[in-house]
């Protein structure tokens, strides 16, 4: 059986490594001058590879669609992704967070471990390969692709196309969308396409605040996204967090931005400013305990102004910030700081706000929420339901994940799948 693959990302490359297994005649076309360049980026050039936490417990970290990787999950998971990379010598290692990453923390090395995979599979890769359009019969099967190779139109035959072209966030790797508008064209509807594991923007008095701190990354910190209209938590997390010249960013950020966007009307509370953050500085001490670290420190510290008085309780970055908030004049002595406004200052580090006013373009986004309708799909083949011999993968199904490998797994397991014989 001819197998064209469409895109040579990791669902492409798990896709061709699949179907080539059961003996057919694999070809990945890649527009790109490279396969796998958005591999090379992902968790900041080292690959996070995958996560390390049971395969049952990931559906628990995929907000778009979960259920819907259950067959997929059966077929390929998490150690059969570690087994088929040690293999080719990836030694790999866990670290915080359950992530897991190559030893030598080098996402080139897994890039060079899946072309290896493929050559020995003998599949056949065609770069700066884009194609234009997917060949159907009047029967509604797929018989070939139309596709564009250095400038040169080229109908090249297939008995099954896996269309696995990714999203849309960062258009550079090669993301621009393409395979949405292929599916659409053989009669597919495509779920909105929106930013997913995005940094998360605010503006006015919130948005001069986070650029007096650009740059802080705050650790072990925990933070609640709240619907102010409601007074209802949205979404809550503990870990990294970063602020920025536009907002916040870091993990636990965009983990939360997977929430806010499948929240109820975002949009319209966004631009009422009825979204806020809410970071809890100090998340080890209750009120109560932080109360008395302060004492002590201010009872060691009682002839020094305010201003001097926080180095042991905040970074530096945020002493200015915070004590505007307070309104205690700077200079005033420590001694001389009432109770009500102690009080008022823990409110402010157990409750330090920042409200939300939008999300960053798709283009920053790390994945793509949205894409092929998940009920035009089977989900043990992942062929679609519209047209025969036609499958995807990858990053273009709506379904996404949180942040810690779960979307580098989705695409794997997916392309797997797509790329199995179908009976």
């Amino acid at each position: 059986m001819n197998v064209v693959i469409i895109g040579g990302g990791p669902a492409g490359i798990l896709a061709a490594i699949s179907s080539a297994k059961s003996g057919n005649t694999v070809t990945i076309l890649e527009k790109m001058n490279m396969l796998g360049k958005k591999l090379l980026i992902t968790g900041k050039g080292r690959c996070n590879i995958t996560s390390n936490i049971p395969i049952e417990d990931f559906i628990k970290n995929i907000p778009g669609n979960g259920m819907f990787m259950y067959s997929s999950f059966n077929n390929f998971d998490n150690k059969d992704i570690i087994k088929m990379l040690e293999k080719e010598g990836v030694a790999t290692k866990v670290e915080r967070g359950n992530r897991v990453f190559p030893v030598s923390d080098r996402s080139l090395d897994v890039q060079k471990a899946f072309e290896r995979i493929l050559r020995k599979l003998n599949v056949k890769i065609i770069l700066n390969a884009k194609v234009e359009k997917l060949l159907k019969n009047k029967e509604n099967k797929i018989y070939g692709v139309s596709t564009n190779i250095d400038g040169k139109n080229e109908e090249i035959a297939a008995d099954k196309v896996i269309l696995a072209t990714g999203g849309k966030s960062y258009p550079g790797t090669g993301s621009t969308g393409d395979g949405y508008k292929l599916a659409e064209e053989v009669g597919h509807t495509i779920k909105k396409i929106r930013p997913s594991l995005v940094p998360l923007e605010s503006k006015e008095k919130s948005l001069k605040l986070c650029k007096n701190m650009q740059g802080l990354s705050l650790r072990n910190v925990e933070i609640k996204l709240k619907d102010l209209s409601k007074n209802k938590i949205i979404y809550e997390d503990f870990g990294e967090m970063l602020f920025t010249h536009f907002g916040v960013s870091g993990p636990t950020i965009l983990s939360s931005s997977a929430h806010l966007l499948r929240y109820k009307n975002v949009d319209n509370l966004l631009k009422e400013g009825k979204i806020a953050l809410y970071i809890d500085l100090k998340p080890a001490l209750s009120e109560e305990k932080l109360n008395e670290r302060i004492l002590r420190d201010f009872e060691g510290e009682k002839n020094k102004e305010f201003r001097n008085s926080l180095d042991k309780l905040l970074p530096k970055k945020m002493i200015d910030e915070v004590i505007k908030l307070t309104e205690i004049q700077p200079n005033k002595k420590v001694n001389e700081i009432t109770k009500k406004e102690r009080l008022k200052l823990i409110k402010i580090l157990k409750n330090f706000e920042v409200l939300i006013s939008g999300f960053r373009p798709i283009e920053e986004a790390i994945v793509t929420s949205g894409g092929i309708n998940i009920k035009e799909i089977n989900p043990k083949t992942m062929e679609s339901k519209i047209v025969k011999g036609l499958f995807f993968a990858g990053e273009i199904i709506d379904v996404d994940a949180y942040t810690g490998g779960f979307n580098l797994q989705i695409a794997y397991s997916t392309g797997y799948t797509a790329g199995m014989d179908t009976k």
